[in-house]
């Protein structure tokens, strides 16, 4: 069988736990958002405590290494990534190196859209549902201008990213459904149809 591992990358509200339910409902991959281990992790820990990054980072080495190492088709993770931050890489290219050793393809995918779009995003009922600390829209938006002022939350056009396998896609206008099927036939991903 033929592991995968597919990293969906970019900003607040661009659709990348979206975009992931589509790519999980086509194929055989399954899906760990960044937001199931930050909302547990919220529940005992403050962001700003020590042990909520040490509690996040277990959680997820832990599904890293249980999917990388066990008998499973693979995952899609979804990370927010700082671009202008090169611990970044060296964490993404880390979760990379446990997959391929473990003889996985691996593929990652940028998304970006229009900071309105991502705004109007932010407030749907999907995002609402699977992410509890989202719900007070005001903090939501004012952390998402504030981060987004912060870092750089996608590549520059043309800019040499440390992937083998990479994509950028705008789905500004684009449906999860659509971007899910340019995922699975830009990198020949086994699909369920």
């Amino acid at each position: 069988m033929q592991k995968t591992l597919v990293m969906i990358l970019g900003p607040h509200a661009v659709g990348k736990m979206t975009v992931g339910q589509e790519l999980a409902k086509l194929t055989d991959l399954r899906l760990f958002h960044n937001h199931m281990s930050i909302e547990l992790t919220r529940k005992l820990f403050d962001h700003s405590e020590k042990e909520w990054r040490v509690l996040n980072g277990t959680i997820r080495r832990t599904v890293f290494e249980l999917f990388a190492k066990g008998d499973f088709p693979g995952l899609i993770f979804t990370y927010m990534c700082a671009f202008d931050v090169e611990s970044e890489f060296e964490y993404l290219k880390s979760i990379i190196s446990l997959f391929e050793e473990n003889d996985a393809e691996c593929y990652v995918v940028e998304l970006c859209a229009d900071f309105e779009e991502r705004l109007a995003r932010n407030k749907s009922e999907n995002r609402l549902l699977h992410k509890e600390s989202k719900r007070d829209i005001a903090r939501s938006e004012a952390e998402m201008r504030q981060t987004s002022e912060t870092y750089r939350l996608n590549s520059y056009d043309g800019e040499a990213l440390p992937f083998a396998h990479y994509i950028k896609i705008d789905n500004t206008s684009l449906s999860p459904d659509t971007v899910a099927r340019m995922i699975i036939d830009h990198f020949a991903i086994q699909s369920k149809t």
